[in-house]
């Protein structure tokens, strides 16, 4: 086909190893420096700029420089896309190490991007879908009005939210469960609500999201609520 996106010219930007490692490595939501994206992908910091350009200009990533450092996040966008080719991978059994403990804690609860995947987010977004608190399509989610209360009196900043030009809220494909998580500027702001509150923190160097034993129970108790008539 001669016309309409150049889906070849996407898949080889995130095909090429040094390039995935990197983008991987952004899944963390964290900024990284062009030396710290070498090292991830096991490059040279010359070569790594090679391919920060090209995903740059592609507008896969975006840079920001701050005092002497440039550093780069990921597309969100690009990040659900990831997410999705994760799990295809997955499925296919397109593995590049063994599973281990890691995995286990990985697929119960972990950032992706800036919101909560795994076990844990999946069933943070049952929740919200089967309480009436987010209603819709997964394409075209909306809060209900008892949502907004709801989210009002977790004190979540939802004028904030409007304010924001970012996707109130949307599904993301979770790449372990095969079912949908909550992204978009709402799944964002529950998961700082779950740290504020001492709920989870994630684990360094890690995109694993611990909850502490009494904020497991709370998360769960969270959970209960009585389906809604």
């Amino acid at each position: 086909m001669k016309e309409g996106p150049n889906i070849a010219l996407a898949g080889s930007l995130i095909g090429d190893p040094a390039r995935a490692n990197m983008l991987l490595a952004l899944m963390s939501g964290k900024a990284l420096t062009a030396s710290e994206l070498a090292r991830e992908a096991g490059i040279t910091v010359q070569t790594a700029s090679f391919h920060l350009a090209k995903l740059t200009d592609a507008e896969f990533i975006q840079p920001r420089k701050q005092g002497r450092h440039r550093y780069f996040n990921l597309a969100e966008d690009v990040a659900v896309i990831l997410e999705q080719l994760i799990g295809l991978a997955a499925s296919r059994g397109h593995t590049r190490t063994r599973t281990g403990p890691n995995d286990l804690a990985l697929r119960k609860a972990r950032i992706c991007y800036d919101h909560l995947a795994g076990e844990s987010g999946v069933q943070l977004f049952d929740f919200l879908k089967t309480q009436g608190l987010i209603c819709g399509p997964d394409e075209d989610l909306q809060i209900s009005n008892s949502g907004t209360d709801f989210f009002n009196s977790f004190e979540i900043d939802l004028d904030a939210m409007y304010r924001s030009k970012r996707p109130t809220c949307k599904a993301c494909l979770d790449w372990s469960a095969r079912r949908s998580h909550l992204a978009g500027w709402l799944g964002a702001a529950l998961l700082q609500k779950f740290f504020q509150l001492g709920w989870a923190r994630r684990l360094d160097n890690s995109r694993i999201i611990q909850f502490s034993p009494s904020g497991e129970q709370k998360f769960q108790a969270l959970l209960d609520v009585p389906k809604r008539n």
